[in-house]
């Protein structure tokens, strides 16, 4: 399951629009403001010991500050309502905001492995690195409690762009603990390579992130359809309907934290517009309760228009 389709099942989760803005708003101001602790105590650590790994770290963490700080741009952003310039809403500034973190994440991954080759042909002493692991350590506390926090908001409102700065602060996790490997090994136990060796597996990790971010904003800035489980949901919650004969034309996408989804109803041809007003009028009902928020258009056809000739006379 990829970052579109987990985000896209969680907006189906029912929340109260003003408190959601309210924690989505929250994470941005949590992301940046760990992220600028982070840089303050790594800057000091790295003037302190000199490893690539707390280099790797810091650079992580110089780039987690600009995305964090592009993510609550675009956050502010996509809660605004429709305009009249936007009529389906600003949800695709998540989207844009997702695609520069995976430029910035992506840039760091090259950055940290032309660094860590440099350090593997010459390999450079650890020093001091108590220092460094207790900055670790602190890093890996801050970095664990901001991930919770950002996985549960974005389970409350299936932001994509506070989903993605959680999928790369979660990769964060792995960097600080690989950091802290690396220190114990070159410090302890004399293995200098293994400083520079798992800053190149953490600059893998990163790039892997990255692509994870990319394609979930580049299936949203696509309207790539909901998920099939969605679709199937959708199918069966409009055939459920005593008065629907089947449906056709179905389109879905998702817009920041908003669904949109269009069906065409196939109804009994003799039906009044007001019965068959009222029915869509039911499914339609019915739709948004499955996905709360949701802006749903629905069509009503008469049964067989698709394929009786008579009807597009």
């Amino acid at each position: 399951m990829n970052l579109f389709q987990s985000l896209s099942m969680a907006s189906q989760i029912e929340h109260a629009p003003a408190r959601t803005a309210r924690m989505m708003r929250l994470a941005t101001y949590a992301s940046v403001a760990v992220a600028c602790t982070l840089i303050a105590t790594k800057a000091g650590a790295l003037y302190v010991t000199g490893s690539a790994v707390i280099l790797a770290s810091l650079v992580d963490s110089m780039l987690d500050g600009a995305a964090s700080v592009l993510n609550l741009i675009a956050v502010r952003h996509s809660l605004q309502p429709a305009d009249e310039k936007h009529r389906f809403g600003h949800g695709k500034a998540e989207a844009l905001a997702g695609l520069g973190q995976a430029a910035f994440i992506g840039g760091s991954a090259v950055f940290l492995a032309f660094e860590s080759v440099q350090r593997l042909i010459v390999p450079h002493p650890v020093e001091q690195s108590e220092i460094g692991i207790a900055v670790t350590l602190f890093a890996l506390a801050l970095t664990i409690g901001l991930v919770a926090f950002q996985r549960y908001v974005s389970r409350l409102s299936g932001s994509l762009a506070i989903g993605a700065d959680a999928l790369h602060y979660a990769s964060d996790v792995a960097l600080n603990v690989g950091v802290i490997a690396a220190l114990v090994l070159a410090s302890q136990f004399g293995m200098l390579l293994a400083d520079p060796v798992i800053a190149l597996l953490i600059a893998g990790w990163i790039g892997y992130s990255a692509v994870q971010i990319f394609m979930g904003a580049y299936d949203q800035i696509m309207d790539s359809e909901l998920p099939q489980a969605d679709r199937a949901r959708l199918r069966d919650i409009a055939l459920s309907h005593a008065g629907v004969h089947a449906i056709h034309d179905v389109r879905s996408r998702l817009s920041g934290t908003t669904p949109f989804i269009q069906l065409h109803l196939e109804l009994q041809p003799d039906l009044s517009l007001h019965q068959a007003h009222v029915i869509s009028d039911n499914v339609e009902a019915k739709v948004k309760a499955a996905f709360p928020g949701a802006e749903v258009i629905i069509h009503a056809d008469p049964a067989g228009y698709e394929k009786d000739p008579a009807f597009h006379d």
